[in-house]
């Protein structure tokens, strides 16, 4: 008996693993989640959800979070289901780099039901389609390793009106740039900022109407703010560009006032391919 208990066993494991290799899952094969109609149930993403599918109408749910979706029972339409302890479909949720799926039981034993569930890898099944970028969580993770590194190389720095910006150290991940920058007021007026902008320009400018400019946005920054007293610093996170000898990286600080401090850094070319490696 024994053995026929472990030759079961292995083959339904076998079943299990082979369907996943092969593209497919079975609604039996899904987590099991316990929900009612009273308490919400929250999902926490390791990473912004990116999409939601809630198979039927006898669940309703919404992301208040860009990391949590809040999922609960339909009271009409559980009062139809003549007793507890029955499916009310599947929810899909699908974030950067993964895709996660779970069938919502009716219950109505309060020890069976949670409040939130963390998306384990476990539960997880990787998004394979073309490259795949670095999610938000890993580059949080990376520019907060950048960010604990205390040394500073000084790779280009300059000030105006009192500040004095710097670049502190460049590091690669991958196909990504993360250029750690400090920024320092040495006046007794708080610096409020208006926007700092990262373009690839002339190294020289002959003519103003000859300038070329091409604006490059942040794929991540570690922190927000609007304004800062005595210091400033701060990871971007860039995707890997390349451009000319002719041209440089520079970086714009500007305040939000008519008549606001400006200050301006470039980055050579030769910097950025001599990025450290995190």
């Amino acid at each position: 008996m024994k053995l026929k208990l472990i030759i079961l066993f292995f083959w339904a494991v076998s079943i299990s693993a082979n369907a996943q290799q092969n593209g497919t899952l079975l609604k039996t094969q899904l987590p099991r989640v316990y929900i009612d109609e009273d308490i919400s149930l929250h999902f926490l993403s390791p990473e912004p959800i990116q999409y939601v599918d809630i198979s039927t109408n006898d669940m309703i749910g919404d992301i208040p979070l860009e990391n949590v979706f809040r999922v609960k029972a339909v009271r009409d339409s559980v009062a139809n289901l003549n007793g507890y302890n029955k499916s009310l479909g599947v929810v899909t949720i699908i974030g950067q780099k993964f895709i996660a799926q779970y069938d919502l039981w009716y219950a109505h034993d309060e020890r069976q039901l949670k409040t939130q569930i963390e998306i384990l890898p476990i539960n997880t099944n990787p998004l394979e389609v073309g490259e795949i970028p670095m999610s938000d969580q890993e580059l949080r993770f990376f520019a907060t390793e950048a960010f604990k590194d205390k040394k500073k190389n000084k790779i280009t720095q300059n000030t105006q009106y009192g500040v004095t910006g710097q670049v502190n150290n460049i590091y690669t991940v991958d196909d990504y740039i993360f250029l750690d920058i400090s920024f320092k007021n040495k006046t007794n007026l708080k610096f409020d900022l208006d926007q700092l902008r990262f373009k690839i320009e002339d190294k020289r400018i002959l003519k103003a109407t000859n300038v070329q400019s091409i604006e490059i946005e942040p794929e991540y920054q570690l922190f927000s703010t609007d304004r800062f007293d005595r210091k400033y610093r701060n990871i971007y996170v860039f995707k890997k560009v390349t451009f000319p000898n002719s041209k440089v990286f520079t970086i714009e600080l500007t305040e939000s006032q008519i008549s606001g401090r400006a200050l301006k850094m470039q980055v050579k070319y030769y910097d950025l391919l001599n990025a450290d490696t995190l």
